[in-house]
């Protein structure tokens, strides 16, 4: 009997040891949060101007969906969205900003990959915005689809998957095309714009952003066609997991406000009541979800007062240049946009 006993309590010794890693706290180290902190601005790798994503206004101010992730980071360090910096990156350079530490983070209409997420140093928090690869021509040229770009000439930016992703559909449907590819946003759009190109193919959030800012945007339709899967997110350094997971966690508070209904017009009135148990959570009326990301309690409500929930920043930045809602809808509307439990 007590060799068995001595048996079973190596066994549950073994047992033990097995179970410590798992119970082990999150890391508290954020070189990333220290620097930033330090600092006192958040820097910023964005666009370098699409309308409805991240582009100056008239007084020099940066507003966009892709601005507003940042602001809202910049909120929930130090509840003060002008505590950012912006550092304008093309789809050449934006890899290199965010390796070298030239910005914290890439909001910058980015698609999430295999060989960018696991090759380039990059961790991507959450797909923020569902997208597609489309393609866009001048009304007159009376084209109706993709299929009738047999022999035209496309616009396409280079370092993007917008180019792989050309190149494979034109050699599964035997389409043939020249390619005209130029690096910066406005000259591709410029080619396009002065007839050099027949089509300009990039995502279609960006082609909605391109037509928008046209003087006749009538004059320019988006093909039906959608010939890639394009989810955009935002992505961090690789090796950081606590600055990941709190640029994660905001898009996913941002969710799950919408989710319930908290909006900046009724968060203060929401953070102050009875409501239910995974909105106090949420909100810091309850738990301690803002310290296990090393933020204020209050992260969510500061956020959500200050910029709203997801269906808000979208509206106010997106539905103007035409983009609907679409696969970006909650969940519960047919959309993809879920957010994990909040607790």
């Amino acid at each position: 009997m007590k060799a068995l006993r001595l048996a079973l309590t190596a066994m549950m010794g073994g047992v033990a040891m097995l179970a410590m890693p798992a119970m082990a706290q999150a890391p508290t180290q954020s070189p990333t949060l220290d620097a930033i902190r330090a600092r006192g601005t958040l820097i910023c790798g964005v666009n370098t101007g699409l309308a409805g994503f991240a582009q100056p206004d008239s007084q020099g101010v940066w507003r966009g969906f892709d601005v507003d992730y940042c602001r809202a980071v910049a909120v929930a360090l130090w509840n003060d969205p002008t505590k950012v910096r912006y550092v304008p990156t093309t789809a050449q350079n934006r890899f290199t900003a965010l390796q070298s530490g030239e910005v914290d983070m890439l909001a910058r209409n980015t698609t999430w990959t295999l060989s960018r997420d696991t090759s380039l140093g990059l961790e991507f928090s959450t797909t923020n915005f569902y997208d597609g690869q489309g393609f866009m021509v001048k009304t007159s040229a009376g084209v109706r689809t993709a299929r009738d770009l047999q022999g035209a000439t496309i616009c396409v930016q280079p370092g993007t998957t917008t180019e792989q992703n050309l190149s494979d559909w034109a050699r599964a449907n035997r389409i043939r095309f020249t390619p005209v590819v130029i690096e910066r946003l406005e000259e591709v759009v410029g080619a396009y714009v002065s007839g050099r190109c027949d089509a300009y193919t990039t995502d279609v959030s960006g082609l909605a952003s391109t037509r928008s800012a046209q003087p006749r945007p009538a004059e320019h339709m988006i093909l039906p066609d959608v010939i890639s899967k394009e989810p955009l997110g935002v992505a961090v350094r690789h090796g950081d997991q606590r600055f990941a997971d709190l640029v994660k966690w905001i898009h996913f508070g941002l969710v799950g406000a919408e989710e319930l209904g908290i909006t900046a017009a009724n968060v203060q009135q929401a953070a102050q009541s009875d409501a239910r148990p995974d909105a106090q959570r949420m909100l810091g009326r309850s738990g301690e979800l803002g310290q296990m990301l090393g933020v204020d309690n209050l992260w969510m409500v500061n956020i959500i007062r200050t910029l709203g929930n997801y269906g808000e920043i979208f509206e106010r930045n997106l539905a103007p240049i035409g983009l609907q809602r679409g696969p970006n809808a909650l969940w519960t509307n047919g959309g993809l946009q879920y957010a994990p439990p909040l607790r």
